[in-house]
């Protein structure tokens, strides 16, 4: 009788370990949902690699952007405002397939999913002009709130400082210094996540600034201000998969065809560090 009863318990004890095993495999599985309201930068950080790095760690991701090149965040604003179909909605489905649908609006791409992350950014030029950026952020995110599900998050993308010998005429709004342009941003996005309202900032620009330390130095952007279309965009994309799915970038095994072994290495190091330290750069010795 003893004998008999122990092996009910061995066998209670083994269906409840294949139950929560199950139970956490469908949490894993379960589709991460993230819209950008960007433009080109979100273009860089999004829309490449990140897909492929989820697949990698067996996760699922919808990735959705509202592209408008050069958008700031007034503009989105002044969109919504008149709910205005002026947006390339690009759209990366779970399964890794890719479509772009045009002369769409913000709110009809915040109805077509049941996101989980909404993100939004300031265009580059004024990405490190903490007034400038509060004078259109808290509208648009009431906004983006009040056409979402209460689940859904929002979450603000930090971008990066230009390349020191970057052209871009936004660069004079910075004494056309990367040091100084970086710190500005830092520092904007520091007081953007203090204020509350988000559920976190992706430090895209402090991983490349990471990165910059690194024996590739300031060559992470493909003509002064977009990133390098390989390892690049592949260092903004390990950002947005750390802070997305919380898994160390460095562990997965995933890396880009034009990415050479020590650019994945650096890469990924610039990210990890970036969300340990989002604010503040870190030295990759690589």
């Amino acid at each position: 009788m003893m004998k008999r009863y122990a092996i009910y318990i061995l066998l209670l004890l083994f269906s409840l370990q294949v139950g929560i095993a199950q139970a956490q495999d469908n949490v894993s599985k379960q589709v991460v949902k993230v819209l950008a309201i960007g433009n080109s930068f979100s273009e860089d950080a999004l829309e490449n690699y990140l897909h492929d790095l989820a697949a990698a760690a067996d996760r699922e991701i919808i990735i959705g952007n509202l592209y408008i090149g050069g958008a700031p965040l007034d503009l989105h604003v002044r969109n919504v405002s008149a709910d205005k179909a002026v947006y390339s909605y690009r759209k990366v489905w779970k399964d890794g397939r890719k479509t772009t649908q045009e002369s769409t609006s913000i709110s009809t791409a915040l109805a077509d999913e049941d996101w989980d992350f909404v993100s939004l950014q300031q265009a580059s030029p004024l990405s490190g002009q903490y007034t400038v950026i509060m004078e259109s952020l808290p509208e648009l995110m009431d906004y983006v709130k009040g056409k979402v599900p209460a689940h859904t998050q929002l979450v603000y993308h930090q971008t990066w400082a230009y390349q020191t010998d970057s052209q871009h005429d936004g660069f004079i709004n910075y004494e056309k210094s990367q040091s100084q342009m970086y710190a500005a941003i830092a520092s904007a996005t520091k007081q953007i996540s203090n204020q509350g309202g988000f559920a976190f900032v992706v430090p895209c620009g402090t991983a490349i600034q990471n990165a910059r330390s690194s024996s590739i130095g300031d060559h992470f952007t493909r003509d002064g201000y977009h990133l390098e279309l390989n390892y690049g965009r592949f260092t903004a994309a390990c950002t947005w998969y750390e802070k997305l799915f919380k898994l160390d970038v460095r562990k997965n095994t995933y890396r880009p065809e034009g990415v050479t072994e020590m650019q994945e290495q650096i890469a990924k190091s610039a990210a990890h560090a970036a969300v340990k330290k989002p604010f503040k750069t870190s030295k990759i010795k690589k």
